[in-house]
């Protein structure tokens, strides 16, 4: 299947398993390095500040520039818990106020305020980081969730630096195979998330 091969607009893409499921962040060496080492979250990680988790490892070297952006250098695949992601998706709100799926702005605020995660829909990127016409899920956590994802939900935490810079260094090769090949595979995940226009029946 290639990059361009038609699928559905909004649909969560994940590494997963029957119980868990893998997202991905970049920090900087400080705070990457010691989550990974201890495959947990560190004191010093703020379990009070929203945190945005990627299931798209490439959506992730978008965001984080293939790990040269300033404090994002040390790119993290995070396994956490199927049940974890579904709470979090069960307990969100959209990222935006979209009209035909809120009654108005103002409700679409009250209930933002209130939601412990939220969720945007952003282009899926190909390996050159070209944005796709499909979207990739991301998930910002806060309060509960941000805390629950710190201590309850995570699984294991991968160091997957080494990964990113193979893979960037065959794109830049312009060896497409081998990076392809290198990528985590990524399949649908049958899991419900808010989305910007009502689904089709």
């Amino acid at each position: 299947m290639n990059d361009r091969t038609e699928r559905p607009r909004y649909e969560i893409r994940a590494q997963h398993t029957d119980t868990t499921v893998t997202v991905y962040q970049a920090y900087s060496p400080a705070i990457g390095l010691p989550t990974a080492r201890d495959g947990r979250f560190p004191p010093a990680w703020k379990r009070d500040r929203m945190t945005w988790i990627k299931p798209s490892f490439l959506w992730m070297m978008y965001r984080c520039g293939w790990g040269t952006k300033e404090g994002q250098e040390t790119v993290l695949a995070v396994e956490i818990s199927r049940d974890g992601l579904a709470w979090a998706l069960e307990h969100a709100e959209l990222s935006h106020y979209v009209r035909e799926v809120h009654e108005d702005q103002g409700a679409w605020k009250r209930a933002l305020r209130s939601a412990p995660a939220r969720v945007q829909w952003d282009p899926e990127r190909d390996l050159a980081l070209n944005p796709l016409p499909y979207r990739s899920l991301q998930l910002g956590l806060s309060g509960e969730a941000s805390r629950r994802y710190a201590d309850e939900w995570t699984v294991s935490v991968r160091d997957v630096t080494p990964l990113t810079r193979e893979v960037h260094a065959a794109v830049r090769a312009g060896e497409r195979e081998r990076a392809a090949a290198l990528l985590p595979v990524e399949t649908p995940l049958d899991l419900r998330a808010p989305r910007p226009v009502p689904a089709t029946p």
